[in-house]
């Protein structure tokens, strides 16, 4: 479905968005899957080049990446399934309709580590060298990424005023904008986009070139993206939850506090 997108209070005027980036053999083609496919990309290229710089062999870094990818959409399927607020699935074929939409994030961090942690037993590479080249490039797909949320005019917050407040109102064939149907949120994927290149930034320019021991640019980004996600998540309004609390907020908060204080602990040993 269109929709009508603009941001008044930064003087950017109702823009129309389709969800549909082009059509292939019959079937629409769309821009979150575009957008998604490309944040990938481009965490595989950036992570096979911090492996190259820490000695991991290039055909066992791509027999990773092969096994490591489909494994994380499977898990992050998985874990929107399981804490689905409004459960509609009436068959397996429910289950695995990815292409209707429907992922968590942290199932994909959850899934990957377990394949890292699994391949680099079998293939006896050390596992904190591999997480710090997964870690920063998980942050580039989480960066591109979010940007799918904002085609679909999805994953947004709560009603606001602030000045960067994004508008949205549904898109009618024909029809020209009114600001009658038009709400105004939080563009809560925008902020997680900026935190994790915040995130990524301190990594790339800082961390990377004085960190004191292997392990620590993935124990930052599991600290930072806890924080910067658990405060976000309480402003979403499309949560996934347990019990009825935002599972992610509960994830995000619990890893940013624990990964947070075995970083600051093992920082201060290796000082």
């Amino acid at each position: 479905m269109s929709h009508w997108i603009s941001f008044p209070g930064l003087n950017i005027e109702p823009f129309k968005i389709d969800p549909v980036a082009f059509n292939l053999f019959g079937r629409d083609v769309m821009w979150y899957g575009v957008i998604l496919t490309t944040g990938i990309i481009l965490a595989v290229l950036y992570a096979w080049q911090m492996a190259k710089k820490s000695g991991i062999n290039e055909d066992t870094f791509f027999n990773l990446v092969l096994v490591l990818i489909p494994v994380s959409i499977i898990c992050a399927r998985l874990y929107y399934v399981i804490f689905d607020p409004t459960p509609n699935y009436h068959s397996f074929i429910d289950v695995i309709a990815i292409w209707r939409g429907g992922i968590g994030i942290y199932g994909a961090v959850i899934g990957g580590a377990l394949t890292a942690i699994i391949f680099a037993k079998i293939t006896k590479l050390h596992l904190p060298t591999l997480l710090d080249c997964l870690a920063p490039a998980v942050m580039i797909g989480q960066i591109v990424g979010r940007w799918g949320n904002f085609v679909n005019a999805e994953a947004h917050g709560s009603v606001t005023d602030l000045p960067w407040r994004m508008g949205i109102s549904p898109y009618v064939e024909g029809s020209e904008y009114s600001e009658i149907y038009t709400s105004y949120y939080h563009p809560t994927f925008i902020y997680e986009s900026l935190w994790n290149l915040i995130g990524f930034l301190i990594i790339h320019f800082i961390l990377r070139k004085k960190k004191t021991f292997d392990g620590e640019l993935a124990l930052f980004y599991l600290a930072w993206y806890g924080l910067g996600r658990g405060f976000i998540e309480l402003l979403r309004t499309d949560s996934l939850r347990i019990f009825g609390f935002k599972v992610s907020a509960l994830v995000g908060f619990g890893c940013a506090l624990i990964f947070g204080i075995i970083l600051i602990a093992k920082k201060r040993k290796n000082n």
